[in-house]
């Protein structure tokens, strides 16, 4: 059973918790994870999409398939897709390995809030929002965390993948993969058993 991820708007302080957008809150000494630019462009921070606060979504992890403590979080070079036209931009399909990162800690001590900011001083990121988790079937569309990806061409010879997180698009916070798509991060099961966080695959998909 997969696990379905609802987004909110809230003033609430979200430092520690699960949260979509914002800002990330890193291990002590992980640094946010960038992807190398150009010479003259020089290295460009990762898109943070969400961190998951893994106790929050244990009694829906029937299976057993995630660690049930600790964080993760999600970072992909998709700032093109939320409106910057200036942005680089990957192409449908698989994505390389600088584009994306999934970062795993077995616990939730010693955190540190990283800021992004523009030049101007405004900040750099869409501001946050809370998260809350329900069942839902495994093909399913929308954001989620485990099941298989709601688009399924290309994974014809890769039936048991999992999709470690499905982000679909979103009129409200300007977020389209080309005509109607969704990206996944998917990984095989004997690698989400061995807790591999770095053995993930990204693949954007679009009609």
């Amino acid at each position: 059973m997969a696990i379905k991820i609802l987004t909110e708007p809230t003033t609430e302080d979200l430092r520690g918790k699960s949260h979509w957008w914002g800002t990330p809150d890193l291990p002590k000494g992980v640094a946010w994870p960038c992807r190398a630019g150009s010479d003259d462009e020089g290295e460009a921070l990762l898109t943070f999409i969400c961190q998951i606060r893994l106790e929050d979504i244990a009694h829906l992890d029937t299976e057993g398939l995630l660690p049930h403590s600790g964080m993760l979080w999600f970072f992909a070079d998709i700032d093109y897709f939320c409106g910057d036209e200036d942005a680089m931009v990957e192409c449908i399909g698989d994505w390389d390995k600088e584009s994306f990162k999934v970062i795993y800690s077995p616990n939730c001590n010693e955190l540190c809030t990283h800021e992004a900011y523009w030049e101007d001083g405004s900040s750099a990121v869409l501001a946050a929002e809370k998260m809350t988790f329900e069942p839902t079937d495994d093909c399913s569309f929308g954001h989620k965390l485990l099941g298989r990806p709601a688009m399924t061409e290309g994974y014809e010879d890769e039936a048991d993948d999992i999709s470690l997180l499905q982000v679909d698009e979103e009129e409200r916070w300007n977020l389209r993969f080309y005509d109607c798509g969704l990206i996944n991060f998917t990984m095989k099961p004997d690698a989400l058993a061995k807790q591999n966080f770095d053995d993930v695959k990204f693949t954007l998909h679009s009609y």
